[in-house]
């Protein structure tokens, strides 16, 4: 964990924060009883509490019990670092939690790099706690007090973002989580790496080819130059990192791109986000399968027809989208009844235009009966007899052109709103060769 308890003092200090460390709860709570002082004490050189040892360590009844002393949560060592930075760098997240319904300020800095809590989490791949802050971020009035979209995109000493963290880490998860909470795709560094570096410029030096999609996925331009005039691309070359250089080659196909600005997506049921960005991402991973076979890298998990098989299995007794035919019906538009696979509905949020004079996207239109889409659900599978099923199937077959039958029931009863649209930025950043220097845990 790297503190030094030999530095701790008195021998009867030291054997106290060795019993922290240990977890031993009974003779730190035997201890503080009899000297109460113990819980302000500080190792000698980390500048290391109680407080610091036990959230590090994961030890929550410890830290429980030194929090109901009413103990400040806000407590900083010789790094400036907090509880909560230590707690999410060692990935302790029931400490976490504890130390967030304690009241710990999320928008404090560390003086090694100027870091908050959030960066850490990100740096280290820590996703739970990573979630766990940006959730208080979103109900504190700490957060209040500065916006959530600033607090997600502040930068460190260097102007690195918690996502340029992850994203040179790769941490795919925290990129994601990152980018679903309002991370900017376009942001870019002052000193960390090469300035200038975007996100996707750091993914690309790392190789992460699960971060590289995501970033593209969510709008990262793949034309942007850093401050040297590289363009991601460049980069992944340098490395070496052949697949990420296919994928980022502005000569390859444009990734399908999320469509996280529409306001109907921030208002999606967990489970039918999930149902889209699946969609989204097996959309772009056919592209990927053209790309990869030109450029000829053979990487089976990306190439790999399982699923395409379950789904033919599937769609032999189901209702096929009568705009791809190859994908199972999932989403109904709930005033005209047709329906369409979650792949084509995607498809059409993505590609519906501004209006040049007005700079506003239309709403959707049924592209069956043209008629504007005000609410999407997702559709059900209808209730058959076996006596009934072939003549059923005849007339799904039959009915391909009005596209009105059951589709899958696997999110049955989840509802999806389709409000207004705003048009989504694209992506700036940087990178750099000694960008590698570790943070020091403790």
């Amino acid at each position: 964990m790297g503190q030094n308890l030999s530095c701790a003092g008195s021998s009867y200090d030291r054997d106290f924060f060795t019993a922290v460390q240990a977890g031993d709860l009974e003779t730190v709570r035997g201890a503080v009883e009899e000297d109460p002082s113990l819980l302000i004490r500080t190792t000698v050189y980390d500048r290391l509490s109680a407080l610091h040892i036990a959230a590090a360590n994961g030890h929550i009844e410890i830290l429980s019990m030194i929090l109901e002393k009413s103990m400040n949560p806000d407590i900083v060592n010789r790094n400036k670092q907090t509880p909560l930075m230590l707690a999410a760098i060692h990935g302790k997240i029931a400490c976490v939690q504890k130390l967030l319904e304690a009241g710990a300020n999320i928008l404090m800095f560390d003086s090694l790099n100027g870091r908050t809590c959030l960066h850490h989490a990100a740096y280290y791949g820590h996703a739970n706690c990573l979630q766990a802050i940006l959730s208080a971020a979103q109900s504190t009035a700490v957060a209040d007090s500065w916006g959530f979209a600033r607090f997600v995109n502040v930068g460190d000493d260097s102007g690195a973002t918690p996502l340029h963290l992850a994203a040179r880490r790769r941490r795919s998860d925290c990129v994601h989580i990152l980018l679903d909470n309002g991370a900017l795709v376009c942001a870019s560094t002052g000193g960390y790496g090469h300035p200038g570096s975007t996100p996707l410029h750091l993914a690309a030096r790392g190789g992460c080819l699960d971060c590289v999609r995501e970033l593209l996925a969510w709008g990262a331009d793949r034309l942007q130059r850093d401050s040297s005039g590289r363009i991601p691309y460049s980069i992944a070359l340098k490395q070496k990192h052949g697949a990420c250089a296919a994928l980022l080659n502005p000569r390859a196909a444009e990734p399908l791109v999320w469509p996280s600005p529409l306001k109907f997506i921030s208002e999606l049921d967990p489970d039918a986000k999930a149902l889209l960005e699946a969609a989204l991402m097996e959309a772009n991973k056919e592209r990927e399968k053209k790309i990869f076979k030109e450029t000829k890298f053979l990487l089976s998990p990306v190439i790999s027809n399982e699923a395409d098989d379950d789904d033919s299995s599937e769609a032999s007794d189901t209702e096929l989208c009568s705009i791809c035919f190859s994908q199972v019906c999932t989403i109904e538009v709930q005033d005209c009844g047709h329906q369409m696979c979650a792949h084509c509905t995607l498809a059409l949020c993505c590609h519906n235009k501004p209006n040049p004079t007005t700079l506003c996207i239309p709403s959707p239109t049924c592209p069956f009966c043209r008629s504007n889409i005000g609410r999407l659900v997702v559709a059900k599978i209808k209730p058959t007899d076996e006596a009934d099923k072939g003549k059923n199937s005849k007339l799904r077959r039959s009915s391909r052109s009005r596209n009105i039958s059951g589709g899958s029931g696997s999110f049955k009863g989840l509802s999806l709103s389709i409000g207004s649209f705003s048009k989504m930025g694209r992506g700036s950043g940087r990178i750099m060769d000694n960008d590698d220097t570790e943070d020091k845990p403790m």
